[in-house]
């Protein structure tokens, strides 16, 4: 029997205003404990909220750059439920006129477009922070107690929720890297995971190929790895498989998936709209997004990411595309000059291992340090690229260092190495051609990394057939 997987995702940003969602206290990540709060966000008597308007602001631009309709009447309502992260009882959010509906990202994919559907982005505050003490990696598994840190508490927070169109992890992990990218290069949000700015949860159903209808479905709740995250919906679909052809139904639950054992322990069963008891937040107005600000925030966006792809995708192939666009190394490779996979090649791979910002590197004299690659010693490439983003870098300096080609230079360093490894030239010769790459290394260690690499293959190969 053949199965489809269904995946649907929701998707939680904190924007970095630099006041929370609904007081004036600082949005601040690291600070002491409780040291970051006020009346409001700690829902003492008496106090009442006050909408952040960059937030909304903010949150229409993300609407119109996912191609949402922006809501002409858009209310706050109180989402009710008792957590000890929710000082109110409630949270205030957004339920049936939220600021953003009906929008569609095209997600590239080797064989085209998968059209993923967006239900709603809505603004909402964020909880405070429980740190659970004692567990695994700070889960709540296994631990012995848990604290709360309300500094987290009324943070601005952005949902937004797919329609249930992806059929892959692989896609879903696609969609969530072009979402972060996005929400990047919008400047609304750091996108952090390790901060927890950006987390998502999972909504994962199967159902056999050709079925139409949807299942029960299960939620893999506050991933905030996209490693993760495809690792938790690939176990969850092997466990709904089991289920169905083991004669089972799945339940709706709520789990906590631990990547480090790859388990997904329930956490509660699955809450619908109803359980929250949604009405009309009292204490605030409707929202009525200016038409105007709606058409000068549309006229702000920049060329999306899954543009870019496809626009990439001409000169260099589509993994690339994709690897330089969610990565954000596609503007320093704009300005880069050189034969293009060449220069694609070394940002994505090279000078991402030496760490260097792309926004800092001076293109034009990188360009040139790509071109000669060839030319100069190895050991002198890679300090230019560690150097790149240094303020005055220039590529002269290290382009006249020369590599060393002359083969009456190197054959004797090479008739060395091999006499002296007369084992791995047997195996070589025996078929085990992985090790040329052992006695290209051995050359260029001899040689302080100043060897030419291409004369050093050319040289190996022949001596090695003789």
């Amino acid at each position: 029997m053949s199965w489809e997987p269904v995946i649907g995702l929701e998707i939680h940003v904190h924007l970095k205003t630099r006041t929370k969602m609904f007081c004036r206290c600082p949005v601040a990540y690291f600070e002491p404990p409780n040291t970051q709060t006020c009346p409001v966000c700690l829902a003492l008597p008496g106090s009442l909220p006050v909408p952040n308007r960059k937030a909304v602001e903010w949150t229409v631009l993300l609407g119109l750059a996912l191609g949402c309709e922006i809501a002409e009447h858009a209310v706050f309502h109180r989402k009710n439920y008792f957590y000890p992260d929710n000082p109110k009882g409630y949270q205030i959010s957004q339920y049936d006129e939220p600021l953003c509906v009906n929008g569609r990202v095209p997600v590239p994919a080797l064989d085209g477009d998968i059209e993923v559907g967006i239900v709603r982005a809505h603004l909402e505050e964020d909880a405070a922070k429980t740190v659970h003490v004692g567990g695994a990696e700070g889960r709540i598994h296994g631990s012995e107690s848990s604290l709360v840190d309300f500094n987290r508490a009324g943070t601005p927070l952005v949902e937004i929720v797919t329609a249930p169109d992806l059929r892959s992890s692989e896609d879903a992990k696609r969609f969530l890297q072009l979402l972060r990218q996005t929400v990047v290069e919008l400047g609304i949000s750091d996108a952090e995971m390790e901060k927890g700015s950006l987390r998502f949860d999972v909504n994962v159903s199967v159902r056999e190929a050709g079925e139409t209808g949807f299942r029960t479905r299960t939620e893999l709740k506050n991933m905030n790895s996209f490693n993760f995250a495809a690792k938790g919906i690939e176990r969850e679909i092997r466990r709904q498989i089991e289920i169905y052809e083991g004669g089972g139904e799945v339940e709706q639950e709520t789990l906590h998936f631990d990547p480090g054992n790859e388990s997904a322990a329930p956490l509660r069963s699955k809450e619908e709209a109803q359980d929250y008891r949604y009405f009309p937040e009292p204490d605030l107005v409707p929202l009525v997004p200016e038409r105007e600000l709606v058409e000068r925030l549309r006229g702000e966006l920049p060329e999306p990411p899954w543009a870019r792809i496809r626009r990439l995708e001409t000169e260099v192939g589509f993994s690339l595309a994709e690897g330089l666009v969610t990565a954000g190394r596609d503007e320093l490779y704009s300005r880069t000059p050189g034969e293009r996979e060449a220069v694609a090649n070394v940002l994505m791979n090279e000078l991402a291992a030496a760490g260097v910002d792309p926004a800092t590197v001076n293109g034009e004299e990188l360009g040139k340090v790509i071109a000669q690659r060839a030319e100069i010693p190895r050991a002198a490439f890679g300090e230019a690229l560690a150097a790149s983003g240094s303020d005055g870098f220039s590529a002269e300096a290290y382009l006249a260092e020369t590599a060393i080609a002359d083969v009456g230079e190197l054959d004797p360093v090479i008739d060395r190495i091999l006499s002296e490894n007369e084992q791995q030239v047997e195996a070589y010769r025996g078929g085990k051609e992985g090790l040329l790459g052992f006695f290209v290394g051995q050359v260029m260690k001899e040689t302080g990394g100043k060897a030419n690499p291409q004369v050093v293959n050319e040289r190996l190969r022949e001596k090695l057939k003789a």
